[in-house]
């Protein structure tokens, strides 16, 4: 009886002590289940921190690169526009200084057919010794009249503007003759004029005159009291 008490006794402990030990395992791993859940939480938190963070940087650079393309897209469309301009001005460059060596080209053509003309015209007027001079007077009138200026055209093209002083206009108004013309021309009718201004105001006389052959012909414009009469003869003359 007594042992089987003792066996029982022995029975019951190590019940107990596997019952305790049981206790404290569970507790043991309860206590673990809760730390592992709240490191869990917090990498979570961080991990969710990390990405929203990650996501706001790589948003703000999406913008950024917007931004630069926007800027290089301008900066390549401004290039674009000044090659464009620089193309054009020198394309405009290029015509304006052909445009100016044709035209010094046509001057120095025009220059040098007018010389041959004149040459021409010349030679003609020399081996044909057809001489045309054109003079001027002004008579004596009731009325006094300062001649200030005259001007003599052959065939439209006008000669050498003669201008007189109170002195030379006097010697006019006296009977003196002045010589406004004087060349050798082609033996043919030339249109001959004058524009003489006397006292400020401007009068004009014109003529139509055969020329000879080896003669000198002579037209002598005559200014009496406002008006412009003319005369004209061949041979040898006051000059």
């Amino acid at each position: 009886m007594h042992r089987l008490l003792q066996g029982g006794s022995t029975v019951m402990t190590r019940t107990g002590l596997l019952a305790v030990f049981a206790m404290m395992v569970g507790a043991s791993s309860g206590a673990r289940a809760q730390v592992s859940e709240a490191e869990y939480k917090a990498r979570r938190e961080q991990l969710q921190k990390e990405l929203e963070a990650t996501q706001k940087a790589l948003a703000d650079a999406k913008g950024q690169r917007v931004q630069l393309q926007a800027r290089v897209e301008a900066l390549i469309a401004q290039a674009m526009q000044e090659r464009s301009q620089a193309l054009l001005l020198s394309n405009e460059t290029t015509a304006l200084q052909q445009l100016d060596a044709l035209l010094a080209t046509s001057q120095d053509n025009l220059s040098a057919q007018r010389d041959r003309f004149a040459a021409l015209s010349d030679a003609v007027a020399a081996r044909s010794g057809a001489t045309l001079v054109i003079l001027l007077r002004a008579d004596s009138s009731s009325q006094p009249q300062n001649v200030q200026s005259a001007v003599a055209t052959v065939d439209s093209v006008a000669a050498q503007t003669r201008t007189y002083n109170s002195k030379a206009s006097g010697a006019l108004a006296q009977g003196a003759v002045d010589q406004l013309y004087r060349a050798p021309v082609v033996p043919s009718d030339h249109a001959v004029a004058v524009q003489i201004t006397v006292d400020g105001r401007t009068l004009t006389g014109s003529t139509r005159v055969p020329v000879s052959r080896q003669a000198v012909t002579y037209v002598q414009f005559i200014v009496r009291n406002g008006q412009v009469t003319s005369t004209t003869w061949q041979g040898s003359g006051p000059f």
